[in-house]
């Protein structure tokens, strides 16, 4: 059963990247789906409605507050996951099926499927919400992440960087659309995120008190600077 975790984040320049990196292969594993240069890519697709609340209620910090994304990892769009990320006082629930790649491209193109007797629960689930929800595809995220992990506290560290938006959204499964940069350059992302208690030495080691947190969103920026100069 899915519950809600908590979710740290902290913008990061390179020499802290290479320290915390170093920390955290240190006490922790690579995630197994990490290739050999011990990252992947993460290609997402963001829904909001036509009056962007999504984007604004990140802006003004609503909470609860969710959104949607189709997601696949490593430029490979055979196994598509549709997700919705939910935000309740600081901490996050994720809630996941897998997709068709008709029922991704439907959504490309603003029609959400039909909920038929041969959908699946989770599937009927987010596919109703999305439409009374009345939400659209409105930007690509996609950025490179490293990803350790840590069994006790089921702790996750991620280090995201090579953040880039676009807007033709009806190229996501092809990959081949334009890619905005949005960080500056040699800046990185730290996530860290577990369940009810981080193990102290995870926490001491990588001196997670001393870092800046930040409520960044890469939604957020992808939209907010996104390749048509403003939001549709």
């Amino acid at each position: 059963m899915n519950k809600y975790r908590h979710e740290y984040k902290y913008v990061i320049e390179s020499k802290q990247e290479h320290v915390l990196r170093i920390k955290a292969a240190g006490m922790m594993k690579l995630d197994q789906f990490a290739e050999n240069d011990g990252e992947y890519r993460i290609t997402s697709l963001y829904f909001d409605d036509d009056r962007n609340s999504c984007f604004y209620e990140n802006e003004n910090g609503t909470d609860p507050r969710s959104k949607f994304r189709i997601r696949y990892y490593n430029e490979d769009s055979a196994h598509l996951k549709l997700e919705k990320k939910s935000k309740r006082n600081g901490m996050t629930l994720k809630e996941s099926c897998s997709i068709s790649r008709a029922e991704c491209e439907q959504m490309m193109h603003g029609i959400i499927p039909t909920v038929t007797s041969q959908t699946n629960e989770a599937a009927a689930k987010l596919f109703t919400e999305m439409r009374l929800r009345k939400l659209l595809p409105k930007v690509i995220v996609s950025y490179d992440r490293i990803p350790y992990v840590y069994k006790a506290g089921n702790v996750r560290v991620t280090f995201d960087k090579n953040l880039t938006a676009s807007s033709d959204v009806v190229r996501f499964l092809s990959g081949d659309f334009g890619r905005r940069p949005i960080m500056q350059k040699g800046e990185a992302v730290l996530e860290v995120k577990w369940d009810e208690l981080i193990p102290l030495h995870i926490k001491e080691y990588m001196h997670l008190e001393r870092l800046q947190w930040s409520a960044f969103s890469k939604y957020y920026l992808c939209r907010k600077h996104n390749l048509n100069g403003g939001l549709k």
